[in-house]
Order: structure tokens, then C-alpha cells, then sequence
């Protein structure tokens, strides 16, 4: 059975380690998702929103990885926006335990999931 393309959409300034820590997961020999391609940096790209539509079209599904400050991170909330646009189901995954988790602007009533392993396996499935 083929994996679920995963589209990664996170915090550059603040949770980068937490999409590398995602990224691992996916290299787990039971992992039912790979990683298709993940956010791009705005300031790589004039047009980087254009890459991201690309990317999230081709992916399955779009993680965003949530932590303290993603409410404030306007390149997550642009690809909620363009996922939200093409149609791609998406899920909140708080990003830490012990800390305060916030929902990027526009994913206002969307359940944010906890991290973890059996939680995420679920939720690329579609079990949300």
C-alpha cells in the first residue's frame, strides 16, 4: 500500500526542530506517510506561494505543526489558506507537552490533536 504524501507546514523562526522531529518519524519502518515536500521559507522565494500551492497539490495531506508563536507566523497561516483552497484535508498537531500550543490565524474551530505516535498514524489515515 503506498504512503501518504505529507505536506509540513510549521514555524520557521520558532519550531523548526519540531519538523525535523516530524520528518523522522517518517523514516520509521511503520510509518503509513513520507514527507512529499514541506514549507517553504519566505523569504526564499518571491513567489513562494506559488511553490507552496505546488507542493500542497501534490501532497495527500497537511500536517501544521503548532507551537507558541504560530498565530504570528503568517507563511503557516497562508498555507492553511491554500490548502483550505485546493480542497487537502489538514490537522493541528500541537507541537509541545509542556507548553501552550496556538492555532494559526484561520483555523479557528479546528481541533488541534495531540503528538503522538498512534495519535499522528491515525491522522494521516484520515481519522480525524
Amino acid at each position: 500500500m503506498p504512503k501518504c504524501k505529507l505536506f509540513i507546514s510549521f514555524d520557521y523562526d520558532h519550531d523548526q526542530f519540531l519538523k525535523e522531529a516530524l520528518v523522522g518519524q517518517a523514516k520509521l519502518p511503520d510509518s503509513p506517510f513520507e514527507i512529499a515536500d514541506w514549507s517553504v521559507k519566505e523569504a526564499q522565494a518571491t513567489n513562494w506561494q506559488d511553490h507552496a500551492r505546488m507542493r500542497i497539490r501534490r501532497s495527500d495531506v497537511v500536517a501544521i505543526i503548532c507551537g507558541q508563536h504560530t498565530d504570528t507566523a503568517s507563511g503557516v497561516s497562508a498555507e492553511l489558506r491554500i490548502a483550505k483552497d485546493e480542497d487537502k484535508p489538514f490537522f493541528l498537531l500541537a507541537g509541545y507537552k509542556d507548553k501552550t500550543n496556538v492555532r494559526p490565524k484561520g483555523a479557528d474551530g479546528s481541533k488541534m490533536y495531540n503528538w503522538t505516535w498512534d495519535n499522528l498514524k491515525t491522522l494521516v489515515k484520515g481519522g480525524r
